[in-house]
């Protein structure tokens, strides 16, 4: 978190594209709002990969069309991180602060 506030990393953005935190116990309204946002952008990045995949099989497909899902992907895998980001900032801390190798 910055400037020493600790919540949750939002799955939206602000004004000028800077990011939302909520201060929350983590069951209110926001925070139901927030989980269903991040089931959503969860969702649709699934669907474009399926879609990507298929477009990607396509012979026939065309550089816009490979472009304009190329983008799409690139917004999608900003919400992905965004998601990730928020859900590991509220994961305990490991034990003895080190994580484990992968």
């Amino acid at each position: 978190m910055t400037g020493g506030v600790n919540g949750r990393l939002l799955p939206w953005t602000g004004d000028e594209g800077k990011p939302c935190f909520l201060v929350t116990d983590g069951t209110g309204p926001l925070s139901r709002l927030a989980d269903t946002v991040e089931h959503v952008q969860l969702e649709m990045a699934l669907g474009l990969l399926d879609h990507a995949a298929d477009l990607l099989a396509d012979e026939r497909a065309t550089a816009a069309q490979l472009r304009f899902t190329l983008a799409r992907m690139c917004e999608a895998l900003t919400d992905v991180h965004r998601i990730a980001v928020s859900r590991g900032a509220r994961l305990p801390a490991p034990e003895g602060n080190r994580w484990p190798d992968l």
